[in-house]
C-alpha cells in the first residue's frame, strides 16, 4: 500500500491543530483516528510528518532449505491429498467434540 500523500498529512494537521478531534479528522478524510495520532504523535517527538522510508525486505526464513522443503511436499498432488486428510481430520474432531492436536 502506497503512503499517504503529503497533501493529505498536512490538511490532517492543519485541521488537528484547528481543535477538530482526531476522530472528527479521521471521519472527514476517511483515514483510521491511530493513523491521525500516530501523524499527531510523530511530529510532536520528531518534527517529521512524511512518510517513513519503507524497511527493506527480510531474508527469507527458509533459505538454503529447499531440498529438505522438496522432500516434506513431493508433488501438488500430494500437498493437495494431505490438505484434504488434514481437513477431514479437523472436521471429525470438531463434530465428535474432540481437540485437535494435528499440525497445520
Amino acid at each position: 500500500m502506497a503512503p499517504y500523500s503529503m497533501d493529505l498529512r498536512t490538511r490532517v494537521l492543519a485541521d488537528c491543530d484547528a481543535g477538530l478531534a482526531a476522530k472528527d479528522v479521521a471521519a472527514k478524510f476517511r483515514v483510521s483516528r491511530s493513523w491521525v495520532n500516530r501523524l499527531v504523535q510523530r511530529r510532536r517527538e520528531t518534527g517529521e510528518v512524511g512518510p517513513r522510508p519503507q524497511t527493506v525486505c527480510k531474508k527469507q526464513a527458509f533459505a538454503g532449505q529447499a531440498d529438505r522443503l522438496r522432500w516434506w511436499t513431493p508433488s501438488p498432488i500430494g500437498r493437495w491429498r494431505n490438505s484434504v486428510r488434514r481437513y477431514a481430520a479437523r472436521r471429525a474432531c470438531r463434530r465428535s467434540g474432540a481437540r485437535w492436536i494435528g499440525s497445520g
